[in-house]
């Protein structure tokens, strides 16, 4: 599927108060993915998305995204078994980036890692910060 199968974006106005996803894709044809647990809010991963794996997520309620690293379609958790169920799906106000609450097969395998979530370590702040703490 090409961006051309969505509506093409409108005027500001539009885009803003408009009824009809008409998403934004980037230069390189993504929209930005914000995933969250759909029961505790905890951030699960950042992905995104081309307009195959929009118009697939949208249709199917599974998420799937496009792996910039590998340029390919990816249903999420088909071979972990930590399938994404859609439960809401949002978009920003220009319409270049989705926010997906999910709920998830195998919550400890959400991370390629092995763990609950993509964001597991801290970074610390302040003069001389920059260094990662595993939480």
């Amino acid at each position: 599927m090409s961006a051309a199968n969505f509506p093409a974006p409108g005027d500001k106005a539009a885009l803003e108060e408009g009824a009809m996803l008409t998403p934004r894709f980037d230069a390189a044809g993504l929209v930005t993915a914000v995933v969250t647990d759909e029961a505790s809010g905890t951030l699960l991963m950042v992905a995104h998305m081309n307009a195959e794996a929009l118009d697939l997520t949208i249709r199917t309620g599974i998420a799937h995204y496009w792996s910039r690293s590998r340029s390919v379609l990816w249903k999420k958790g088909e071979t972990s078994g930590a399938l994404q169920t859609v439960r809401e799906m949002r978009v920003d106000c220009d319409q270049d980036a989705v926010w997906i609450k999910v709920a998830v097969a195998k919550p400890e395998d959400t991370c390629h890692t092995h763990r609950p979530t993509c964001f597991y370590r801290s970074v610390e702040l302040g003069q001389g910060g920059g260094a990662l703490r595993q939480d």
